[in-house]
């Protein structure tokens, strides 16, 4: 009959085989991370990574005498993207790389004075330093008389390295929450030691608030190694208050391990869960600015992504790490997150089941 299985010296391997092929297809997690994730990466760090026109050189002006006269002759020129700025607002936007020169007019008697801001160790930098000034020469009757100075801009914080100690701490408070949450509870279900709880007084929110102050507990090892690792290994320091860090990355952990309830709150199997806290976890490590900068995405998406929660993680620790903010310039942040770990903790407290 077509239908009987085959016989033969080799009829187990391939029973065994086909056996296996089609318990693979019945699992979705394991199709969607197989087929499904790689494609997903192509495309989302295909949109980060596009092919753009050549971007104007940002350049910013320092207001005061003079800025009038070189905004008109830089403005003349295409290439230019320039505006007039407070010399401090100036330098901040030098520091997080929105900016790749400041051109400060010093006037003196015998002849104004141009200074040239510029972050020797940024090859953007460098060069639009070198294309402002040739543009400058061209625009005077006299070449010879146009005095130029060059100030070198290294700061603590302007660093890759300081960019990416930020993002890796969000990153790993997102993993922690999701996993040591999350996970957690859906292997006490499948072994069935969630149902033992049933017979006891305790409460379900008792249950999940527990885990959550777990979680929090197991953050601080884990933030502490990868500051101090930072400080020892590259000098990446923390410019503004430690209880302003400190009270964001406990936000930050409180906030993923609600979402890491959410998650689990119904999941009955260990690879139902690792697919849809893979799921949620993608999104963010592409768009929230972990490895860079999430405004390489288009402005259309960036209301999207600086919704969650990963971004305003990231956004917050880097503000206070690098730029030394308090709490009111990251208040924006915290209600973010303060919203995402609130809901989903009444979600899974609502949804929640034992078996």
């Amino acid at each position: 009959m077509a239908n009987d299985p085959p016989t033969g010296r080799f009829a187990p391997l391939w029973q065994l085989t086909a056996a296996r092929i089609k318990e693979f297809y019945r699992i979705p997690e394991a199709v969607f991370w197989v087929y499904g994730f790689p494609i997903l990466m192509t495309i989302a760090l295909g949109i980060a990574f596009r092919s753009r026109p050549v971007e104007k050189v940002t350049v910013d002006v320092q207001a005061g005498e003079g800025s009038k006269e070189l905004l008109a002759t830089l403005r003349a020129d295409p290439r230019f993207d320039v505006d007039v700025f407070a010399m401090d607002d100036a330098r901040l936007r030098l520091k997080r790389a929105r900016t790749e020169l400041i051109i400060v007019q010093e006037t003196e008697e015998s002849s104004p004075k141009i200074v040239y801001w510029f972050d020797p160790n940024r090859t953007e930098s460098v060069a639009a330093r070198n294309l402002v000034d040739g543009v400058l020469v061209r625009a005077k009757a006299n070449p010879d008389i146009l005095r130029t100075k060059d100030e070198a801009f290294v700061q603590p914080g302007s660093r890759y390295i300081d960019f990416l100690v930020p993002g890796l701490l969000g990153m790993n408070l997102m993993g922690g929450g999701l996993w040591g949450v999350g996970f957690v509870i859906v292997d006490l279900r499948v072994r069935k030691l969630l149902k033992r709880f049933l017979a006891t007084p305790m409460r379900r929110g008792d249950f999940l608030l527990s885990l959550m102050l777990s979680r929090l507990i197991f953050m601080v090892p884990e933030v502490l190694t990868l500051l101090v690792f930072g400080w020892l290994m590259f000098a990446v320091g923390v410019q503004g208050s430690v209880f302003t860090l400190v009270a964001m990355l406990v936000l930050g952990a409180a906030s993923f391990a609600g979402i890491g309830l959410v998650v689990a709150c119904r999941v009955k199997t260990n690879e139902a869960v690792s697919g849809l806290m893979n799921l949620v976890m993608l999104p963010m490590w592409i768009l929230s600015g972990v490895f860079f900068s999430s405004e390489r995405f288009p402005s259309e998406i960036q209301p999207f992504i600086q919704a969650l929660p990963l971004t305003a993680l990231n956004n917050a620790l880097r503000a206070v790490m690098l730029d030394g903010a308090g709490f009111a310039a990251i208040g924006r942040e915290a209600l973010i997150l303060a919203i995402w770990g609130g809901v989903s903790f009444a979600i899974a407290l609502r949804f929640f089941r034992w078996r």
